[in-house]
């Protein structure tokens, strides 16, 4: 890997407090010697989000990881083991490690967003195991939000591809929101490969490579250059850390799991930008805690900030990754602040940690260029449409106020006659209402802090940029 990859600066991810929201899963700590510590800072760290329809096999495979990755050791593999047996659910063992709490062990769903790590050759990971299901989408959007990479979990097994895929699968709206939130560069792990439905068959692989390439390219990905297809299987761990055998797969001539997300090349953050943390959590513990992945700027213990849109002037009195105290953090990772001169109460998740020089713009309507998925049926797309607006951490009730102009999806460029409706698949700028302030960017300024989706009903209707903001914020 050359330099620029380096993108992260600083020592351990940050892994929220074990509270019912975030649920962290880490190998047993051990105190770090100042030379590993050193060591740790080396490796560039990225995050990455499993996405994919529900039982595509995403916690399993995040499981396996772990295990292979070293971990979770193989006494707590046997004890996982024993319970998915005792509840007649052998295949999903390695699921366990992953989904910790009791209501998804019983459903076999993930619901919250599992946090865990691991470090491969030359990059620290930090997972973050979206659920995959239909009425967890708010969580998986959080979860995506945060990540740098996405794997999508595809399964091979026969059906199981087809409906994923299908009209109302997971699997699209995951592909489609995953790239709106900015993750630019997707690993497609073909999972279950073993399975007897398939038994690692070319075809059958070639059959979901070729379905997958047009709609990934019609969700904005240049698949030469930002997707990488290969075969898995998650419950065995084949071609995940070293590549798979001739005997069981002869065709398949590429890397294996480990290999290819030690190849991705993620865009940088710029450490010395205008500092923002979106603020996801918050809690009290000997003072105000703050949680949240840094996408510009760094922060150092003693610094002072703004809490944006309140204005509020806060001091950094600690900065922690993972249950690790650092004095200072760069961009890309996630943590935890301990603040001063702010109570948690007067905290909502959305907020900005910012630059006092340069402070985040707070807004109550601004213009963005849209993409219409899908309208719920015989909705139109018009003036007074309202939706609920998800941008970094915030999550907003909002109106389109005013269609500005349609853009012709070929040439890119606005067509000339009025716009008063739009329909699916139609690209539009719009002026973008909503009833409390929030803190947002331009796309063109930070695209993590300027992207959005609109949801209607528990359904995705539209992906969008932030493209112009009221020159006199308030």
């Amino acid at each position: 890997m050359d330099s620029k990859d380096d993108v992260s600066l600083n020592s351990k991810d940050v892994q929220a407090e074990s509270k019912v929201k975030d649920k962290a899963v880490s190998a047993p700590g051990d105190v770090e010697t100042p030379d590993e510590m050193e060591e740790d800072n080396k490796k560039r760290h990225l995050n990455v989000v499993f996405i994919g329809h529900v039982d595509a096999g995403k916690s399993t495979t995040g499981g396996q990881i772990l295990f292979l990755s070293g971990q979770v050791d193989d006494r707590t593999i046997q004890k996982y083991e024993k319970e998915a047996k005792d509840k007649s659910r052998e295949s999903w063992y390695m699921a366990y490690i992953m989904d910790t709490n009791e209501e998804e062990r019983v459903k076999g769903k993930t619901v919250e967003v599992g946090r865990a790590h691991f470090e491969t050759e030359t990059t620290r990971f930090t997972i973050l195991d979206a659920p995959g299901h239909k009425s967890y989408v708010p969580n998986m959007i959080s979860g995506a939000s945060q990540a740098d990479i996405g794997v999508l979990v595809i399964s091979a097994r026969k059906g199981e591809f087809e409906t994923g895929y299908e009209r109302g699968g997971q699997t699209r709206e995951h592909v489609q929101l995953a790239k709106t939130l900015g993750v630019s560069k997707l690993l497609v792990v073909v999972n279950k490969m073993d399975d007897p439905t398939v038994n690692w068959s070319k075809e059958r692989y070639d059959e979901i490579e070729s379905k997958m390439i047009p709609f990934l390219k019609s969700s904005g990905y240049n698949v030469k250059k930002d997707v990488l297809f290969l075969p898995i299987s998650g419950l065995l761990g084949t071609n995940m850390k070293t590549r798979i055998d001739k005997s069981v797969c002869s065709w398949w001539n590429g890397p294996c799991l480990f290999e290819a997300l030690d190849a991705v090349e993620v865009p940088l953050r710029d450490p010395k930008g205008p500092f923002r943390m979106p603020i996801i959590d918050k809690f009290k513990d000997m003072g105000t805690v703050v949680m949240g992945k840094v996408e510009s700027g760094s922060i150092t213990e003693g610094d002072s900030l703004l809490v944006m849109p309140n204005k509020t002037q806060v001091k950094v009195v600690a900065v922690y990754c993972d249950e690790t105290k650092v004095r200072c953090a760069g961009p890309g990772e996630n943590l935890r602040v301990r603040l001063s001169g702010i109570d948690d109460e007067d905290i909502l998740a959305g907020f900005v940690l910012s630059s006092i020089a340069k402070p985040i713009a707070s807004v109550t309507e601004f213009v963005a260029q849209l993409q219409i998925l899908e309208l719920l049926d015989n909705a139109i797309f018009t003036a007074g449409y309202k939706a609920v607006l998800h941008i970094h951490s915030v999550v907003e009730e909002c109106e389109i106020v005013e269609l500005l102009q349609q853009i012709d999806p070929k040439t890119k460029k606005p067509m000339k006659k009025k716009v008063l409706f739009v329909k699916n698949g139609a690209v539009v700028v719009s002026r973008v209402q909503v009833n409390n302030m929030i803190c947002i960017e331009k796309f063109a300024d930070f695209p993590q802090l300027g992207r959005f989706t609109l949801r209607t009903e528990g359904k995705t209707v539209a992906v969008g940029k932030v493209t112009g903001l009221p020159s006199v914020s308030s």
